[in-house]
């Protein structure tokens, strides 16, 4: 196993197959370069389903056993149904993260390649808010996420960027997942370092103050030790790195570009290590060279940066008056 220099544990990696995408969030962070000159055709600097499978197979030799696969969008590829099938013979814990457009229509090929879980990108669940926010339609992601769970990728975590124009829809994506059997929602912090200065970010802690005040019950998971709230039977979880030194500490995760390049850190594109043109020592070495230089972002490789008091307060836009009420 992978141990970076404070003693993480690298178990799980994120590989990106694309930088293409058909929708143009306003505020992707260049995992994704939102839409693309012909986003559905192939770019030469992809990496191939063979190439995807190499790194997959030498990254088990490590005892790396999940693997997630992004973009851009992953559904622009063709054949993202073979890597799927090519990554299970290696590791067994596949899943995917996708604005969930083109799901429908690829929902059940995907369960039968070999794909465990699905995660998709669901801002509001009103179109009018979600089309201004994705720059795309609302209707097929939500075709896609009831296909996904009619063929068993469950469960299916509805993803939302906490930011300001998102805080109104909070309540009704946790009452949809509340109602539907197999939704989980995981409410992930904006991370205006990526994005540049904009005037969107709120106060998480507040968020979850919110939720602590209506949820049924409170679990803490061991992953980056992540608040899980409990409405109905119905997980809500919070995804809030931005100045949290703890949520680095707990971080199991390496990530490759779409180019092939291992990378420690979300937030750092100063520490690739390229891939392409080795050979298995070759790459075996680019694992145990990018894990040698991974460190914590906050208290790691920023040693000064704001605390986690509120920037500005919380918005108040979320209810005080709650739809939801604590079990008795």
């Amino acid at each position: 196993m992978l141990v970076d220099s404070v003693g993480r544990e690298v178990t799980d990696i994120r590989i990106s197959v694309t930088k293409r995408c058909n929708f143009g969030c306003v505020y992707c962070h260049d995992e994704g370069l939102g839409p693309v000159a012909k986003p559905r055709a192939l770019h030469e600097e992809e990496m191939s389903p063979l190439e995807v499978e190499r790194l997959v197979r030498v990254a088990r030799e490590f005892d790396i056993h999940s693997v997630k696969f992004t973009g851009g969008e992953p559904l622009v590829r063709p054949d993202l149904e073979e890597i799927i099938a090519r990554t299970v013979v290696h590791l067994d814990d596949v899943s995917l993260t996708t604005n969930g457009s083109m799901l429908e229509g690829r929902a059940e090929r995907l369960r039968n390649a070999g794909l465990k879980r699905v995660n998709v990108s669901v801002d509001s669940l009103d179109p009018t808010a979600f089309q201004e926010i994705r720059r795309g339609a609302l209707a097929p992601v939500l075709r896609g996420v009831q296909a996904a769970l009619e063929v068993g990728l469950k469960p299916v975590k509805l993803n939302m960027v906490v930011f300001r124009p998102t805080l109104p829809h909070i309540p009704e994506l946790i009452d949809f997942a509340s109602r539907t059997d197999g939704l989980r929602v995981q409410l992930i912090q904006f991370m205006p370092e990526l994005v540049g200065p904009k005037d969107w970010s709120v106060d998480m802690d507040a968020v979850k103050g919110w939720l602590e005040r209506r949820a049924d019950r409170v679990l803490v998971r061991e992953m980056h030790h992540r608040r899980i709230y409990l409405f109905r039977g119905a997980e809500v979880e919070v995804v809030d790195p931005v100045y949290n030194p703890e949520f680095c500490m707990h971080c199991h995760r390496i990530r490759v570009t779409h180019k092939g390049e291992l990378k420690g850190c979300l937030n750092r594109n100063d520490d690739l290590v390229p891939t392409r043109g080795l050979d298995d020592a070759g790459l075996r070495d680019a694992f145990r060279s990018v894990v040698a230089r991974r460190v914590p972002y906050y208290g790691g490789y920023l040693q000064d940066y704001p605390t986690r008091s509120s920037p500005g307060g919380l918005v108040q836009i979320l209810p005080e008056a709650s739809p939801f009420s604590r079990s008795t």
